[in-house]
């Protein structure tokens, strides 16, 4: 099966996605040593979704302002949007 052809880069825009989102594993983001995430708090408090929701907007509402056309706050702001769909699909399999 062939690849489709992108042609606006998207294949080198999810690779660099997906680099981001492992470097926030080894940053201020990783697990402590009982394996938890502020992410897994934030789901025991049923607040998970509008705290993704909230971050995701905040941080594409910040890009051009704080530190100009700054290309951390898309990344951040689609890793808050990869966690919400991954937080749909949780539900839609219980």
């Amino acid at each position: 099966m062939n690849e489709a052809k992108m042609k606006y880069k998207e294949d080198k825009i999810i690779n660099e996605i997906k680099s981001y989102v492992e470097t926030t594993y080894t940053q201020h983001y990783s697990t402590t040593d009982e394996g938890f995430q502020v992410q897994d708090i934030l789901r025991h408090l049923d607040i998970n979704k509008d705290f993704c929701q909230a971050n995701a907007i905040k941080y594409l509402c910040r890009y051009g302002k704080k530190n100009g056309y700054n290309r951390n706050d898309l990344l951040k702001a689609v890793h808050y949007i990869i966690l919400l769909m991954s937080e749909e699909s949780n539900d839609e399999n219980k």
